[in-house]
């Protein structure tokens, strides 16, 4: 029997057995590699990136951080008219932006030379100078080409295939109508926030996260903005007039229905430096407004007891007061009655009734009606009257009254007119939307009977005096015109005029009050070679208010009208 060794033999392991376990050793050593080359690769991209953000924050572009209630939010409150209609708003845009280092440190910023892009540009946007765009490419600077991109330019910019000529995506201020109400609302200058009128006195609350969600409503309403400057426009092209103003106001609250002021000016193309035509004339320019302030001064003698017989004969013949001599353009006889005065406009009764009333009481009046001051509205552009210092003489006392000596500004008359029809009280004026509760209740300048009074006599001039252009079927409008030479060198330009009509409709129940003022109007064909207001100014209100007045809830009746019957035989004299 053989004898078996103490150590036990150990089992071979079958050669398939380790072809398969060095398979698997190469298939994860495999996966690993493959891991690792993954790794490097976020790692490269990660290196990349921060880079990227590094040379963007010393180009001084960092991104912004921005929170999800700003990506919600516009980036700058909406402005509405009264009814809802967008006036501004901030909408994303595309703007054509040149950066000569995007591509790199390869020479030419161009693909093409500076010339052969820029006629490319001028070929996409036709406005464009071209040989100022050339100069600009070849500058090598970096910066805006172009803002406001559409869609279709933003594509043909981009298949130029110039790196350079970048196109990125912003937020926009826009004005989707254009140049209409632009003296009202402004214009927004990046990085400096509202420049001028309301995007101004509004900025903070448009800017601000917690109240730019809530669209503003202005008391414009644009229906009748359009009207007015369209008729305004044509008024002041018909006469070759070198500019003009409009304002339809609401008698009972103050609010601006609307504002004109021409030549006008587009805030969507206004920028940092500044808008050509941005003057408002009707806030900022002041006038001697001639004749339309006999009726003020004839409600303030009223009111003082000095008028009372509205029958009594005044003397109309000239007044020698100093070296001046004050007398009508139009004599109408040797006496007149105040009515007749108002109907004929005569600088001489007028004058002699304010120096009856003295000049303390007719200043008094003014103060009342604002016209020592700026004017009362929202806008930061207000020009000051040119009040007389002072203790007036009674040479300045009468001059005053028919409208010369002191210079107002549009919405001064405005105002004032609107307190002589309401029923006496004065308001201050705004362009924002009022509720009911929120109107000021103002302060009462003329006894509510002595309004009654001038609204007969605003009546009488536009049936028979020199308001009759102004005089719209069925909307009972009543007015005064004015015309006044213009103040130069210490004197008067006697070829330089500013015709100004102030109007009232309807005025059985008055609602509104419009004023036009034509700034150095020309006789032309269309106003009969005439100058005066009763040819260029009133017109403008005759063709205006059929148009804005069933806007704004007065529709024409011709079965009403204001109750003349106790005057009208004192007009009929004449």
């Amino acid at each position: 029997m053989n004898t078996m060794t103490a150590a036990t033999a150990v089992p071979s392991i079958p050669a398939g057995r380790v072809q398969s376990v060095n398979l698997r050793a190469q298939l994860l050593w495999t996966a690993r590699f493959r891991v690792l080359w993954i790794f490097a690769a976020f790692a490269l991209i990660t290196l990349i990136a921060l880079l990227r953000i590094a040379s963007l924050g010393l180009a001084g572009q960092t991104p912004q951080r921005t929170s999800l209630q700003d990506a919600l939010l516009p980036s700058r409150g909406e402005i509405t008219d009264r009814n809802g209609t967008p006036l501004a708003r901030a909408f994303p845009a595309y703007a054509l932006w040149f950066d000569p280092k995007a591509m790199g440190d390869v020479g030419a910023p161009l693909v093409r030379s500076p010339l052969e892009v820029a006629r490319e540009l001028k070929a996409i946007f036709p406005d464009i100078d071209e040989a100022r765009m050339a100069s600009r490419l070849a500058s090598g600077r970096s910066g805006y080409l172009r803002r406001r991109l559409l869609p279709e330019e933003a594509n043909k910019v981009f298949a130029l295939g110039e790196i350079a000529l970048e196109i990125p995506r912003e937020t926009d201020r826009y004005y989707p109508q254009g140049t209409l109400a632009a003296h009202v609302l402004g214009y927004v200058v990046e990085g400096k926030g509202g420049q001028t009128g309301m995007e101004q006195v509004l900025d903070a609350r448009l800017s601000n996260p917690d109240t730019r969600a809530e669209p503003v409503a202005l008391s414009i309403d644009v229906r009748v903005q359009g009207a007015l400057e369209d008729e305004l426009r044509r008024g002041m092209l018909a006469t070759n007039a070198i500019g003009a103003a409009g304002i339809v106001l609401d008698v009972d609250t103050g609010e601006v229905m609307a504002m004109a002021s021409l030549p006008e000016f587009d805030p969507n193309t206004a920028g940092a430096a500044g808008a050509v035509n941005g003057f408002n004339r009707v806030t900022n320019g002041v006038y001697e407004l001639g004749s339309t302030f006999k009726p003020l001064s004839i409600a303030a003698a009223i009111d003082a007891g000095v008028v009372r017989d509205l029958s009594k004969p005044w003397n109309a013949t000239p007044i020698e007061i100093g070296r001046r001599t004050i007398k009508d353009m139009k004599p109408k006889g040797e006496t007149l009655n105040v009515p007749q005065a108002l109907v004929f406009s005569s600088n001489t009764v007028t004058a002699r009734v304010a120096d009856e009333l003295g000049p303390e009481r007719l200043r008094r009046t003014m103060i009342d009606l604002g016209m020592d001051s700026r004017p009362f509205i929202d806008l930061p552009a207000r020009g000051f009257p040119l009040w007389p210092k002072g203790k007036w003489s009674r040479i300045t006392n009468m001059t005053v009254s028919y409208g010369h000596g002191l210079a107002v500004t549009p919405l001064h008359l405005a105002s004032a007119y609107a307190a002589m029809v309401n029923g006496g009280i004065w308001r201050p004026s705004t362009l924002m939307k009022l509720d009911p509760a929120d109107v000021p209740r103002g302060r009462r300048v003329f006894k509510e009977s002595t309004s009654s009074r001038m609204r007969q006599m605003l009546r009488m001039i536009s049936l028979y005096g020199t308001g009759r252009s102004a005089d719209a079927p069925g909307y009972r409008v009543g007015g005064k015109t004015g015309s006044a030479e213009k103040a130069s060198g210490g004197g008067y330009n006697k070829t330089s005029l500013v015709s100004s009509f102030a109007a009232a409709f309807p005025l059985d129940a008055p609602r509104y009050v419009v004023v036009i003022v034509i700034d150095e109007p020309k006789g032309t064909v269309a106003s009969s070679f005439q100058r005066t207001a009763a040819f260029n100014a009133a017109p403008v209100v005759g063709k205006l208010v059929p148009r804005i007045g069933p806007m704004l809830g007065v529709q024409p009746d011709e079965r009403r009208d204001v109750d003349i019957s106790d005057l009208r035989y004192l007009v009929d004299k004449h």
